[in-house]
């Protein structure tokens, strides 16, 4: 796993994640343009005509706006990397907010999703203080389409005014799993909505809530948030307290952790109000996500004994990671999503370990904060 330390002002973190990255930021914006202009879009846009590249590259400067509303630093910071690298700041939504951007997309030109912007196998879970042996932990792996894994880097942020963080991200995005120095970590999984508007897309989000100092505070800021797209937000902080997070730009449900179970979730949604303006998913995408749900409950499952359940440990996590028949993803026809990474995390200890590329060949690296 690369690691790149910035630190300094919002410019100055932006400026250098740029100029390190400029080639991979570039080949990576050019992708995801091409991506979300797909001519495979159904439904019609503006004027009953399909948009082209020209309508996906306004709309997405029409969303800098509300990045600049949600957090004037973390818009800041997009800005100074999108302008170091080369790209503009449409762009730069783009090809960090792909996810979230092509709900945007959908919502302006109707239909459903082109199955090749379709990018999401990731399975998180949350394990209480009470099955961990008082040390609660969280770990994701995380699966995009398999060319994204060669973009994936470290950031070791140490910011002006905001606890300094390790983010898992790719070249180009503010960041998409992580943990602040005080203990609040993060991870996500994409769901597909289908009430995208142009909004704030998903890592300055995950940005702005690691900036937080407590996992209450990062819930409180997701809620609030003024979202383009969908995703399931997963929080866990030094002190035991956890949330999952199924978040539409319409709609959110909270799952809150209790010691007596642990939480899974995928790429589906779990709860009736977020299930109304979900969008549709294919049959084996949908299968996929309710396997990887299943398979990882069943391999947390713990016999009770006279002292209660046998605890979780972190590398069990990690070996869950790992699991091949329905949660380490290797990439083929016809989505060829991989799991491109993967990040496990005990916040009570600041323990961050990160994976780059399939867990199930690589292995992870402990990495810690600046200083």
């Amino acid at each position: 796993m690369r690691v790149l330390d910035l630190a300094g002002s919002p410019e100055a973190i932006g400026a250098l994640h740029g100029s390190t990255y400029r080639d991979e930021i570039r080949a990576y914006t050019a992708e995801r343009v091409e991506l979300a202009a797909s001519p495979m879009w159904s439904g019609n846009g503006a004027n009953g005509k399909a948009l082209t590249r020209a309508d996906i590259l306004d709309l997405a400067d029409s969303m800098v706006a509300a990045h600049e509303a949600h957090s004037p630093a973390l818009a800041a910071e997009m800005l100074a990397m999108a302008e170091a690298a080369g790209i503009t700041p449409a762009e730069a939504v783009i090809v960090g907010g792909f996810t979230d951007f092509v709900d945007t997309v959908r919502a302006v030109a109707g239909g459903r999703h082109p199955d090749e912007v379709i990018e999401d196998d990731c399975t998180a879970v949350l394990v209480p203080d009470a099955l961990a042996d008082r040390s609660a932990i969280y770990g994701q792996t995380w699966d995009m389409h398999d060319t994204a894994t060669h973009y994936v880097t470290l950031l070791r942020i140490t910011p002006e005014d905001a606890p300094a963080a390790l983010v898992f991200t790719t070249t180009g995005a503010l960041g998409q799993i992580g943990m602040n120095e005080v203990g609040v970590c993060l991870g996500i999984n994409n769901l597909i909505a289908n009430d995208g508007a142009p909004g704030v897309t998903w890592p300055q989000v995950v940005r702005h809530a690691l900036m937080q100092e407590s996992a209450t505070a990062a819930c409180d800021a997701i809620m609030a948030a003024d979202l383009a797209g969908g995703h399931n937000f997963l929080i866990l902080d030094a002190d035991g307290v956890g949330f999952s997070i199924e978040a539409m730009p319409s709609v959110r449900t909270v799952d809150t952790l209790t010691p007596e179970k642990v939480i899974v979730h995928t790429n589906h949604t779990l709860y009736p109000e977020t299930r109304a303006v979900e969008g549709e998913r294919s049959a084996v995408l949908m299968d996929s996500s309710q396997r990887r749900l299943e398979t990882a409950y069943k391999l947390l499952e713990r016999p009770t004994g006279p002292g209660g359940p046998t605890p979780i440990t972190l590398d069990d996590v990690v070996a869950l990671t790992r699991e091949p028949s329905a949660i380490c993803q290797v990439a083929g026809e016809p989505y060829h999503i991989e799991s491109s990474g993967g990040a496990v995390m005990r916040p009570r200890t600041k323990e961050f370990r990160a994976c780059w590329g399939l867990p199930s060949h690589n292995d992870y690296e402990k990495i810690d904060f600046p200083g």
